[in-house]
Parts: structure tokens; sequence; C-alpha cells
């Protein structure tokens, strides 16, 4: 499925459920950020480690999908409902952030791109 596909699939299942009034901007982003939440706290309180394993126990990696999919889900109709294609966005940022980090001032640093070139 495509990113299209999948933002129809999104679309029909509220709409036939009636609930295309409440996916406004607003509400579809504050849901975002509740999932993204639920997602956070699936790693609240592990180590590295085991944050690095956690897909790889059959619960923590089925929590994990489930999460990931609803945060999916809310992103794809945020940009729907808004009218952003997101492919072209990501592919906006991808180059936006080729040239903030170049790859001799970020190889191996984690520093926000302001902070590169000090």
């Amino acid at each position: 499925m495509t990113i299209r596909d999948l933002q129809d699939a999104l679309a029909l299942f509220a709409r036939q459920r009636d609930w295309e009034q409440f996916h406004t901007p607003k509400n579809l982003a504050m849901a975002l950020a509740g999932e993204a939440g639920e997602l956070l706290e699936l790693f609240q309180w592990l180590t590295p480690e085991q944050s690095s394993t956690l897909s790889t126990q059959p619960d923590g990696a089925q929590a994990l999908r489930q999460e990931l999919a609803d945060v999916f889900a809310y992103l794809l109709r945020l940009a729907d409902v808004t009218g952003i294609d997101l492919e072209e966005a990501l592919a906006e940022k991808i180059e936006l952030n080729r040239h903030r980090y170049p790859v001799d001032l970020a190889y191996g640093r984690a520093e926000k791109y302001t902070k590169l070139g000090e």
C-alpha cells in the first residue's frame, strides 16, 4: 500500500463512523501527541540495552507495533486533513538537513546544527 492508499483507508474508516467531524487538525495533533506518549511509555524506565531489545520480546514487540501504528495513523490522518503531502515534505526536510548537517561537521556528533561550527 502507498501512503495515499493508507490515507484513503483511514479517511473511509472515519467517514463510515461519522468521525470526520472530530478529525480537526487540533484534535488530530492532540491524538498524535497522546499516542506518541503511549509509545514513549513503552520505553520509560528501560535501560538503553533493554530498549534496544524491546522488539525482540513477543509482548514488547506487539505493544511497540501497535503504538507505532497508532502514531503513524494519526500522522497520516493529520497530513491528509491539512493537505500536506508527507512524501514531498519529508524529501524537502531531508534535503534541508543535508545542508544543515554536512558530513564533515556532523559525523559522529549529536549536536544541533547551530552548534556544529563551534
